[in-house]
C-alpha cells in the first residue's frame, strides 16, 4: 500500500481525535473519581439484623444504566458504534370527572414503575374526559398537542396509564411518531427484569406472549406473501421458494407454538409443589401467605419475622418467586409463611393468569396476613386492590389479618384514621421492629387449632410423639404418671388416628 492510500485512512483519524479533543467539559474519570457517583445505600446497621444477607440486591444492583452520560461521536463516518441509553418517557391518563386525586395516584405509581422499568419520566400529562377515545385513546387535537410536548422535551417513548388497545396504540403512535406503550408493558417488563426462577421466568415469557399475540405490527411491503416462479421480486426462476405464509402469520404460528411448550412446562412443575404442600398437609402444618400491594414492605416483615434474607428493595416488584420459611407460634406450634409477589392496580390479567400457580401459596393458606402501606397516599385503594386479587384467585374466605406496615413514618392522626379503615388491624415497622412481637401474637392467635381432642398415654420411650404433639398440635396439659406421660392435646384428624393405640380417650372436640 502506498503513501497515497495511507492518506485518507491517516485523515480519517485524525478528524476523529480532533472531534473528540474539541468537546468542552469532558472528563476522564479515574479510581477515586468513579466512587463519587456512587449512590449510598441505608445505613447496614438499620437493616441489617432485619432482612439478613442481601446477596440478590448486590447481583441486581452490579450493572446500571446511568443518564446523561455519552460517548457518542460528532463525526461517525468511519467508526461504527453503538449508543446505550436510558428511555425518556412521558406519561399520559384519562380521568373522569370527581376522581382527580385518584388519577394523580395512578400517574405516581406509574412514574414508579417506568423507573423501576430503566425509564426516566420527563413529564406526565392529564385528560378530563367522559370516556377515552376510542381511536386515539386522547382525542385527535390532545395526541396533536401530545406530539409537540414529546418533539419539545426530546422524548422517545409515550406510556399510557391503562391498557391500550392495538388501534388506539397503532393510531397514537401514527400522530406522536415516537413509540408508544401502555401500563400493561412496563409491568410485563418489570417482572422479565426480576424473574429469577426457572417457573418464574416462564409465567413471565407466557404472559408477555399472550399480551404481544394480538399486537403484531407488520410494516408495508416487509409483510408481503412470498412469491415463487417467474413472479418472485428477484426473479429467481423455477425451484425458488413458492407462495406461503405472511410474516405475521408465521410470527402468530410461532408464537402459539412457544406458548404451548410453556404452558406445558408450567404443568410439568406443578408436581413438585404439589408434593411440597400434600407433605405440609400430612404433617399438620399450618401455613401463612404473606400478600399486599407491591413494596409494602412484605418480604422485610418476612425478614424481621424468620431471618430469611430475602431481597429487599425500595423498588416495585422486587419479589416474583415465592419464598417459604419455617417459624414457630409462643406455644411451640409450627406453621410455614410464604412471601408472595406483590400486586397492584390494573394487574394485568394474563399475569394472574400466568402466576396462578405462584398465587395458589394464597389460596391454600389457612391465614393471609395482608401487609398494607400506611404511609402511602391512598391505602383504602390498596386494600381493595388487594383484595380483588385475593378473591380472583379463590382466596376470599381465607382468615385475613391486616398489618399496617411502615408505621414508623406516620402521625398519630393518621394513625387513628387507619384504625377506622381497620379496626383490627396490627401496627408494625419492619424497619425498627416495633409491632412484629404483636403481629406474631396475632397469627398465632388466629391460625386454625387441631380439630380433635386426644388423651394420650406414652411410653416414656417414645419421647418422639410428646415432641410431635408440641410442633404441629396443640398441647392442653402434661402429666407424668407411673406408666408413662399422660398428655392431652388438639390433633389433627389423621395425626389421632395414627395415635389412636395410645389412646386413654379420644373425643371430638
Amino acid at each position: 500500500m502506498n503513501e497515497a492510500e495511507h492518506r485518507p485512512i491517516d485523515d480519517a483519524v485524525e478528524r476523529v481525535l480532533r472531534s473528540a479533543e474539541s468537546k468542552a467539559g469532558v472528563a476522564r474519570f479515574g479510581a477515586t473519581d468513579a466512587a463519587a457517583i456512587q449512590r449510598h445505600e441505608p445505613d447496614a446497621a438499620d437493616t441489617a439484623s432485619a432482612d439478613g444477607e442481601q446477596f440478590d440486591r448486590e447481583e441486581r444492583a452490579a450493572l446500571r444504566r446511568v443518564g446523561g452520560l455519552s460517548t457518542e461521536l460528532e463525526d461517525v463516518t468511519e467508526v461504527e458504534y453503538r449508543q446505550l441509553r436510558l428511555e425518556n418517557v412521558v406519561l399520559i391518563g384519562v380521568y373522569s370527572q370527581g376522581s382527580q386525586d385518584d388519577a394523580e395516584n395512578s400517574l405516581r405509581e406509574l412514574a414508579a414503575l417506568a423507573e423501576t422499568a430503566g425509564a426516566r419520566v420527563l413529564d406526565g400529562l392529564l385528560q378530563r374526559r367522559p370516556h377515552p377515545d376510542p381511536s386515539t385513546y386522547l382525542g385527535s387535537g390532545k395526541a396533536e398537542e401530545l406530539r409537540h410536548i414529546v418533539a419539545a422535551l426530546g422524548a422517545d417513548t409515550v406510556v399510557a396509564d391503562t391498557e391500550l388497545a392495538p388501534s388506539q396504540r397503532r393510531a397514537l403512535e401514527d400522530v406522536v411518531k415516537v413509540k408508544v406503550i401502555d401500563r400493561t408493558a412496563v409491568i410485563l417488563d418489570i417482572f422479565s427484569q426480576h424473574a429469577k426462577s426457572r417457573e418464574g421466568k416462564a409465567q413471565v415469557e407466557l404472559a408477555q406472549l399472550e399480551y404481544l399475540l394480538p399486537r403484531l405490527r407488520g410494516w408495508g411491503e416487509s409483510m408481503s406473501r412470498q412469491a415463487g416462479g417467474q413472479v418472485g421480486g428477484a426473479g429467481a426462476g423455477m425451484g425458488s421458494r413458492g407462495p406461503g405464509e405472511t410474516k405475521i402469520e408465521l410470527d402468530r404460528r410461532r408464537i402459539h407454538s412457544r406458548m404451548a411448550r410453556l404452558r406445558k412446562q408450567i404443568v410439568g412443575m406443578k408436581p413438585a409443589r404439589e408434593a411440597k404442600r400434600a407433605n405440609r398437609r400430612r404433617n399438620a402444618v399450618p401455613s401463612v401467605a404473606i400478600a399486599g400491594y407491591t413494596n409494602a414492605g412484605k418480604s422485610s416483615l418476612l425478614n424481621r419475622i424468620t431471618g430469611a434474607g430475602v431481597l429487599v428493595e425500595n423498588a416495585l416488584f422486587a419479589t416474583l418467586d415465592a419464598t417459604v420459611r419455617r417459624n414457630t407460634t409462643a406455644d411451640g406450634r409450627v406453621y410455614t409463611i410464604a412471601d408472595t409477589v406483590g400486586f397492584v392496580r390494573n394487574l394485568p390479567h394474563q399475569l394472574v393468569e400466568a402466576f396462578r400457580s405462584t398465587l395458589e401459596e394464597v389460596a391454600d393458606a389457612d391465614l393471609i396476613v395482608h401487609v398494607v402501606d400506611a404511609a402511602h397516599p391512598d391505602p383504602a385503594g390498596q386494600i381493595a386492590t388487594v383484595r380483588d386479587v385475593i378473591g380472583e384467585v379463590g382466596a376470599r374466605d381465607i382468615p385475613e389479618l391486616v398489618v399496617f406496615n411502615k408505621s414508623d413514618l406516620i402521625t398519630p392522626e393518621e394513625r387513628l384514621v387507619l384504625r377506622g379503615l381497620e379496626p383490627n388491624a396490627v401496627f408494625a415497622s419492619a424497619r425498627t421492629g416495633a409491632g412484629v412481637p404483636e403481629v406474631l401474637e396475632a397469627i398465632g392467635r388466629m391460625l386454625p387449632d387441631p380439630a380433635v381432642e386426644i388423651d394420650l398415654l406414652v411410653p416414656y420411650d417414645r419421647g418422639d410423639i410428646v415432641s410431635a404433639l408440641h410442633e404441629t398440635g396443640r398441647v392442653l396439659s402434661v402429666d407424668y404418671v407411673d406408666d408413662g406421660t399422660r398428655i392431652r392435646a388438639l390433633a389433627s384428624p389423621e395425626q389421632a388416628a395414627h395415635l389412636a393405640e395410645f389412646a386413654a380417650a379420644s373425643v371430638p372436640a
